[in-house]
């Protein structure tokens, strides 16, 4: 009994400490949020004495932070829509249909996956101006799905191969065409990985500066967090209000991960152990 209390208290208590670590951050910022510029300056660790909303209502406003939102959420939506479809549709293609190159597509997909952004920044951004799509939505959302989209087909790849292949030929059988075996069978199966795969790529469209900052050049067409960049040369001596636009942008991804952490986990585990 002593020894499992003694390994249970070795696990909680750098638990407890890690969640202290990551809440403790958040609460600081929204403390600091909170002050006017003088309460700021003059007591920086202290705790605010007023419920000041006034800074969260000048980043929305004087920042534009409207606007910036509904661009991110242009860019999050169609970008993720076409990363599930396509991967899943990929995903099939790769675990139940037999082709020549199969194995190789697979291992290129492998290899696109060991590229970060920065090796491929320079010649993305000269294809796509070619192209006339610098600072439009199309341009961002086409780097988005090249971006994300290899991980996520790896991801299917690996969730339908433990699916048996008895269930798609059955369907042929029945006269189901590809399109439809993969509408009819490997959607609705296939649903937890594509709810996983859906949050985490929303979190990382939402969450990405780099691209966005390079892609999306004018003011107008900034991403939220684009625009949280640039609160800080705007308000250089405003840290509340800074604060306050930081934590608008960040408060949709923590909702959304506090409400979809249980699929998140599900899907991943599932994604994990298939196949």
């Amino acid at each position: 009994m002593r020894k499992q209390r003694a390994a249970r208290w070795a696990l909680a208590v750098p638990m407890m400490l890690l969640a202290i670590a990551t809440i403790y951050p958040m609460l600081y910022a929204l403390n600091i949020s909170m002050k006017t510029r003088k309460d700021y300056v003059l007591d920086r660790l202290g705790l605010a004495q007023t419920f000041n909303v006034q800074n969260f209502i000048d980043a929305w406003t004087d920042a534009d932070m409207g606007r910036y939102f509904v661009n991110t959420i242009i860019a999050t939506v169609f970008s993720v829509t076409l990363i599930l479809i396509l991967s899943s549709m990929c995903g099939y293609a790769l675990s139940h249909l037999t082709f020549r190159g199969s194995k190789l597509a697979f291992l290129i997909i492998l290899a696109m996956m060991m590229i970060p952004f920065q090796v491929i920044m320079v010649p993305t951004i000269k294809v796509l101006s070619d192209m006339g799509l610098i600072n439009t939505f199309p341009g961002l959302i086409a780097a988005y799905v090249a971006q994300f989209l290899p991980f996520t087909v790896y991801f299917m790849t690996s969730y339908y191969s433990g699916i048996p292949k008895e269930l798609t030929e059955a369907a042929r059988v029945d006269g189901s065409g590809l399109f439809g075996t993969w509408w009819r069978i490997m959607v609705p199966v296939g649903k937890p990985a594509l709810i996983s795969m859906g949050i985490l790529n929303a979190l990382f469209v939402w969450n990405d500066i780099l691209i966005a900052l390079l892609i999306m050049q004018s003011p107008s067409n900034r991403t939220v967090m684009v625009g949280v960049s640039a609160l800080r040369g705007q308000y250089p001596d405003n840290v509340p209000t800074y604060i306050a636009g930081v934590l608008l942008a960040v408060a949709p991804i923590i909702i959304v991960y506090l409400i979809f952490q249980r699929q998140i986990s599900a899907g991943v585990t599932a994604g994990a152990t298939k196949g």
